[in-house]
């Protein structure tokens, strides 16, 4: 695995209408070399989906569509390891505790993190990890 992926950059490059050269540059190093990410990911990118379904913002033909192909990406879930070093992390930056999952998996792995957060990727500088994705 070459990088920790959250669901803010991988709905980046699934949505046409938020892809720029930084979101297809994740992509496309996401299929060249896979990534890991914590399990919460498939759901949070399930989810918002779903909700991007209900404002009309695509077709429910096109999420099933989506929800098959995302699930057809080299993406490597993983279950917390720890418990408790995410409600450190996200005290600490201010972040939420699942966005706390994504710097804790990157920051044990030693990987860097792909994400359209603000907060997160400055959580992540300030750790010196690597960001990816802005």
């Amino acid at each position: 695995m070459s990088f920790v992926i959250d669901a803010s950059v991988t709905l980046a490059f699934a949505f046409p209408d938020e892809r720029d050269a930084a979101a297809l540059a994740v992509a496309a190093d996401l299929r060249r070399s896979g990534a890991i990410a914590p399990a919460i990911w498939a759901w949070e990118v399930q989810n918002a989906v779903v909700a991007s379904e209900r404002r009309k913002r695509i077709a429910p033909e096109r999420t099933t569509t989506l929800l098959y192909e995302l699930t057809q990406l080299p993406v490597q879930l993983e279950v917390a390891a720890t418990f408790g070093d995410e409600a450190a992390l996200a005290r600490r930056f201010q972040l939420s505790v699942y966005d706390a999952l994504y710097l804790e998996l990157a920051f044990r792995r030693g990987l860097p993190l792909a994400t359209r957060d603000a907060g997160l990727a400055a959580a992540a500088a300030m750790l010196g990890l690597e960001t990816r994705g802005r």
